[in-house]
């Protein structure tokens, strides 16, 4: 691979819908050497494939948070799971975990929006046994190596 195919490779990352006549006059190469490095690099493997990235402003994610839960079983026999299956139904929990420590179980959520979160708040405080919930809004998000749907 030399220049020409990375020249080629970075143009098509910020817009794999460039034409290859624009693509060719961006890295002063014929329309048909173009077409040849492109071939070349699909069937290599370089290039996998062509993507749009598509994110539907009403289903976009702006509002992530962690809550901690804290729950009253002194004078109940549930414990964390027992809440479980209530709290997986509630649209935008993405996980819940029972830690150890003064936290019973943390949630980690995402909405579109600050309402949305304030509504699983609510929700989640119509659980009787809940004497203590608390939110931590993330602010930035500096890596994450988890998939996500």
């Amino acid at each position: 691979m030399d220049q020409f195919d990375e020249n080629i490779l970075t143009m098509l990352k910020r817009d794999a819908r460039i034409s290859v006549s624009e693509l060719a006059k961006q890295v002063n190469l014929s329309r048909s050497a173009v077409t040849a490095r492109m071939k070349k690099l699909e069937n290599e493997g370089v290039i996998l494939g062509y993507h749009a990235n598509i994110v539907k402003p009403d289903k976009a994610v702006v509002i992530k948070a962690y809550l901690a839960l804290k729950f009253d079983t002194s004078s109940s026999t549930k414990h964390c799971e027992s809440y479980a299956a209530h709290i997986y139904q509630i649209e935008g929990i993405k996980w819940s975990h029972a830690i150890s420590g003064e936290t019973d179980m943390m949630l980690y959520v995402e909405t579109s929006t600050m309402e949305q979160l304030n509504n699983i708040r609510n929700e989640l405080h119509d659980i009787p046994e809940l004497y203590q919930l608390t939110t931590h809004t993330v602010l930035t998000e500096f890596f994450n190596t988890l998939h996500h749907d």
